[in-house]
């Protein structure tokens, strides 16, 4: 592997521990919630909690600067309309099927499919942001304001307790600085990716003294372990938590830059770059499989966590897999020349994007 791509490599790599922790949250969330029972990976979670989705929006916006230029027909196409297709998708999908089928409740799939017009649906939340904040990144750039004001701004937004009532301006607010900091910290973050490869065991160094001071924080007196969302310590404090979450996504590149030099963790790097596959896909087989297993009598949080986290995740890729084959149902996972705007002449595009994009 040349050290150039080794240098995007990283890049999917993260991108496949954040999907790693995204799916265990939800797949451990759903299994408290089920048996009131606490395992294992309860605890990584909570580890995990300070920098588990601020690491996947400053992924999202790490190559912004390459689009963010071009005119706003354009920007828009690439990088709200694309997000919004797949969320209309797959939230139509996810709701017919668990509201209109399984609960066999026509009239409130309906209701829920008007609600996620302006309320986010579900695990999907995260997609209808990626447009959002897209769009404001872009707006803001119009206008040309200074940056420091604007991550000043930002990092304001995240530390105030902001309850407008309104789910997808809620977490805007929470979650915009950090895909804002991947757009404007990004030569930095290639750098720190750049150095761990090269200086491994400082790096390794610095990634203990990290993991000690998160840990400190998060399960310091104030926390409180519960089957479904565990309470940070300290690190839930306005102001600290930002700045966990800005340390734990660098923690997380630099990981992910150490991974690239070992050939037996390619898997996770491919894995990273069907990361959004994965995604918009794993929460029906989650549900189908946890289901499953507590009526065959699984009830161990750990082990049930495990088998529903690891079908959670291969269901989707399988499915991607069959769509690849078969040439059906490529609407799915790529978007059709249709839902382009009109005069961006853009063909179809799969919602597994190239680490350069």
């Amino acid at each position: 592997m040349s050290a150039a791509q080794q240098r995007l490599d990283w890049v999917d790599m993260a991108k496949g521990l954040s999907i790693f922790l995204v799916v265990m949250m939800y797949a451990a969330a759903s299994v408290g919630e089920d048996t009131g029972g606490v395992g294992a990976f309860h605890w990584a979670i909570a580890f995990a909690t300070p920098f588990r989705m601020p690491e996947f929006f400053l992924l999202s916006g790490l190559f912004l600067s390459q689009v963010i230029t071009r005119p706003w027909r354009s920007f828009a196409d690439r990088r709200v309309v694309h997000y919004l297709y797949f969320y209309a998708l797959w939230a139509v999908i996810h709701i017919v099927f668990k509201v209109g089928l399984l609960d066999t409740n026509p009239l409130g799939a309906a209701e829920q499919l008007a609600w996620a017009l302006i309320q986010p649906y579900g695990v999907l939340w995260f997609i209808y942001l990626l447009a959002m904040v897209g769009a404001a990144t872009k707006a803001l750039h119009s206008l040309r304001l200074p940056v420091w004001a604007v991550f000043a701004a930002g990092a304001l937004l995240q530390m105030l307790p902001i309850e407008s009532g309104l789910y997808a301006v809620d977490q805007v607010a929470a979650y915009f600085i950090f895909f804002y900091a991947g757009y404007v910290l990004a030569p930095q973050l290639f750098r720190l990716a750049a150095w761990a490869m090269d200086s491994v065991p400082l790096a390794l160094v610095g990634l203990l003294i990290w993991a000690i001071i998160n840990a400190a924080l998060v399960f310091s007196p104030g926390f409180a372990m519960h089957p479904v969302h565990p309470v940070m310590g300290p690190a839930g404090l306005p102001g600290i938590h930002l700045v966990l979450a800005l340390a734990g996504t660098a923690a997380l590149c630099t990981i992910a830059a150490l991974l690239t030099r070992l050939p037996a963790m390619d898997w996770l790097r491919w894995l990273g770059s069907k990361s959004l596959i994965v995604y918009v896909a794993f929460v029906l087989p989650m549900g189908v499989a946890r289901t499953l297993l507590i009526k065959l009598g699984l009830l161990e949080p750990t082990l049930l966590t495990l088998l529903t986290m690891a079908i959670a995740i291969i269901a989707p890729l399988v499915l991607y897999w069959l769509v690849e084959r078969t040439g059906l149902g490529k609407f799915l996972f790529e978007r059709p020349g249709w839902a382009h705007l009109p005069g961006t002449g853009r063909p179809a595009e799969r919602l597994s994007t190239s680490p350069a994009e």
